[in-house]
């Protein structure tokens, strides 16, 4: 299945989907590790790194740009991240870290639907699609 998303920070990614629920970076997930640390977050213990991360909002601090930029230069970050609401921090994180490290971390908006369609996949490929436009691959 294809899905039809616009990139609010561009590039390509591939990995096993994690969905969960919103995420704050900034407290919320050790940028050493990618590991989730919030004792209060359903996905705390589980690694981030190398996942295409599904939720449907960032959630918390300004400061989570810092730790997302900090998790993307030391490898720990997600491969792509892909919500259903734009959180400029997070896509704050992912500009300074691809500017200032050559690294990237693409961020995608889907419809509602569609990201509870992705939510149930096992993995996914994030690929550019024109544009601004993204285009999530299931199962890739």
């Amino acid at each position: 299945m294809r899905l039809l998303g616009r990139f609010l920070v561009g590039g390509a990614a591939e990995g096993p989907v994690l969905a969960t629920e919103p995420l704050s970076f900034w407290g919320g997930v050790d940028p050493a590790t990618g590991r989730v640390i919030d004792r209060s977050h359903p996905a705390v213990g589980r690694s981030l790194a190398g996942t295409i991360l599904v939720i449907p909002s960032g959630r918390g601090s300004s400061s989570s740009s810092t730790v997302l930029a900090e998790a993307i230069r030391l490898g720990t970050a997600p491969a792509g991240i892909v919500s259903s609401e734009p959180d400029p921090i997070l896509v704050i994180g992912a500009l300074v870290a691809a500017r200032l490290y050559g690294r990237t971390c693409p961020i995608v908006l889907l419809s509602p639907s569609d990201l509870a369609a992705l939510s149930q996949a096992a993995s996914a490929a994030i690929m550019p699609e024109g544009d601004d436009e993204g285009a999530v691959v299931l199962g890739a």
